[in-house]
């Protein structure tokens, strides 16, 4: 058991984590985990549109998500179950520009993908990606473009779909698939730690469909909207930026998660690489405070879309956007 001054010490060294996030009333509310309805939030990037899509929830251990930050710590940013799992959003964001449709992220997937003892250790909704377009009247087959940040069974699990005869096949039967070309070999060459979360029935149906958009790097996808590598929670996790009027907004992926993540050492214990996580983290931040950037973050369980200020000893912290 620690002596109290050990604890005091540790906190001031792990900086901004307790007070890193806040709401503010009047601001621009995005709020996350709305189910299936036909008037999702929507957050305005110049001039394009992203709505935000709920891609169903899951409840996952609170000090894996928190790796090493002491639990009476992290237990202040978030709710806490009897079994240690906090509640994590899977938002998916809808695009269109260039005359294109895209979807950025899918979510776990529809809870039948998942055995009895899944279902019941991650908490599963009922609800998918596919409801949530249903809800606004947008069909499978209009999606041009997926992005997935990483191939996590959290990010990819909404891509295939059961074709009704004991297989999977794709859930967005015209889209191109787009993910950096590294995660996609990592995952399906099993070079990753991690292999248990990528997911046979997640890629391969993508991969016998001839879907998968394979890029290097930063790439535009279409106009306005591009990915970036976002190095540390795998090692070829990308980011997703979307740019019109001289805005932009950026989907870090696992990189930060949740607003409770803002502090530079509040990684997860699923990251790989946690030193280039934390470094990549305190330069986008850093960039994306100076830039007046949006961060939407696709796990919190409460609200999407972020700024990002810092306080009086430079510590970052998230806010509630202006509208």
């Amino acid at each position: 058991m620690p002596h109290a001054p050990c604890f005091t010490a540790f906190s001031r060294l792990l900086g901004s984590g307790l007070d890193g996030f806040r709401m503010t009333k009047g601001k621009q509310m995005t709020t996350a985990r709305c189910g299936p309805t036909n008037t999702p939030p929507q957050v305005h990037v110049g001039d394009l549109a992203i709505t935000l899509l709920d891609g169903g929830e899951l409840w996952l251990d609170g000090g894996a998500m928190f790796g090493i930050i002491p639990k009476p710590m992290w237990s202040k940013l978030t709710e806490v179950d009897e079994a240690n799992r906090i509640p994590l959003a899977t938002t998916c964001l809808l695009v269109e520009s260039g005359g294109k449709r895209l979807l950025v992220e899918t979510g776990v997937g529809n809870r039948a993908k998942y055995s009895e003892k899944e279902r019941n250790f991650f908490k599963f909704s009922r609800h998918w990606v596919v409801d949530s377009l249903q809800a606004i009247g947008v069909e499978r087959g209009s999606i041009d473009y997926v992005i997935m940040t990483h191939l996590h069974f959290d990010h990819a699990g909404g891509g295939t779909m059961s074709d009704g005869r004991d297989g999977y096949e794709t859930t967005f039967p015209n889209a191109k698939y787009v993910v950096q070309r590294g995660e996609w070999e990592d995952a399906t060459g099993g070079r990753a730690v991690m292999t248990a979360t990528y997911r046979r029935e997640n890629l391969a149906p993508l991969e016998q469909a001839g879907v998968v958009s394979l890029v290097n790097g930063k790439a535009e996808i279409v106009p306005g909207v591009s990915v970036i590598p976002l190095a540390g929670h795998t090692m070829h996790q990308q980011g997703v930026v979307i740019e019109s009027g001289g805005r932009r907004a950026v989907q870090p992926g696992d990189m930060l998660p949740t607003a409770a993540h803002v502090g530079l050492p509040y990684n997860m214990a699923y990251d790989l690489f946690p030193v280039d996580n934390m470094r990549n983290k305190e330069t986008l931040l850093r960039e994306g405070e100076s830039g007046g950037w949006k961060l939407l973050l696709g796990q919190d369980p409460k609200q999407v879309a972020w700024s990002i200020t810092t306080d009086e000893h430079g510590r970052f912290s998230l806010v509630t956007p202006p509208a």
